[in-house]
């Protein structure tokens, strides 16, 4: 299992980072069974579990239950924990009760997005023991505020911005930070620049990192896909034919036969 101090080792060696979301116990042993390095349980889990609209409906009950299943599932990989919308935007003592259910329930590190009013808080964490990662760009508790998905950093002075958040977000003590949707070249002028590892998505290839959500990489989310999603399987299309031929097997009368049924009088025979 890495460890945070292995995200800068990384970094160092110029060995690209490799990180998925997941957010269930099935999907998380057969992740585990890959040679993927840590996994993400993010709030995306409000839209790809629950179906609702954006991340903001992520609790952090919610947000803990998915992370117990995780960590249940694969327990030879490094977990990170999305705090949900406004967990850490409180009094202190909310905040850090927040923190506290997301570790327990089996997180190694959290993950808070933006800097603007986080650094103080990140501080705090790192001094309490909770490793920190980062989140600049397009942060979807945002989505509102910035006026939907859009890519961030496209003019000089957000992309000033986003160079001294990164640098804010490792002063304060953060392990790595994620870059989403951010133009290439800038991303990579803030890999270069921060001594943190840089996790992108929709940040070019020039980030020590990458990180996809689980029902992207496989194609099983057919209604969502931004351009830098790549998608390694036919998910969707699988699945769908799967059950319609456990449907039409089981309306013919091919499934279940004899191989998938019990014999009594094979059943009463002594072993």
């Amino acid at each position: 299992m890495l460890s945070i101090l292995d995200f800068t080792k990384k970094k160092r060696k110029g060995e690209k980072i490799t990180m998925i979301t997941c957010y269930d116990y099935t999907s998380a042993v057969l992740t585990g069974k890959t040679g993927v390095d840590c996994i993400l349980v993010g709030d995306s889990l409000a839209m790809t579990m629950h179906g609702f609209e954006t991340t903001v409906s992520a609790t952090t009950e919610m947000m803990a239950l998915h992370i117990a299943a995780v960590a249940r599932g694969a327990t030879d990989k490094f977990i990170i924990g999305d705090m949900p919308f406004l967990s850490y935007r409180k009094a202190l003592s909310d905040n850090m009760d927040a923190v506290q259910q997301i570790m327990q329930a089996g997180a190694h590190a959290v993950k808070l997005e933006g800097t603007a009013g986080n650094v103080g808080f990140i501080r705090h964490l790192v001094d309490s023991g909770v490793p920190v990662m980062g989140h600049i760009g397009l942060t979807p508790q945002f989505v509102h505020q910035l006026g939907g998905y859009r890519v961030q950093g496209r003019d000089d002075k957000a992309a000033k911005q986003l160079l001294q958040d990164a640098k804010a977000l490792e002063e304060a003590g953060c392990f790595a930070l994620v870059m989403e949707c951010v133009p290439a070249p800038l991303a990579k002028k803030i890999t270069e620049s921060v001594g943190i590892a840089t996790i992108g998505i929709g940040a070019g290839a020039d980030t020590d990192g990458q990180v996809l959500v689980f029902q992207d990489l496989l194609g099983l989310n057919t209604e969502f896909r931004p351009k830098f999603v790549k998608q390694y399987l036919g998910g969707a299309d699988l699945v769908t034919g799967a059950i319609d031929s456990y449907v039409e097997e089981v309306k013919t009368g091919v499934f279940p036969d004899a191989a998938y049924s019990f014999d009594a009088a094979k059943l009463a025979q002594p072993a």
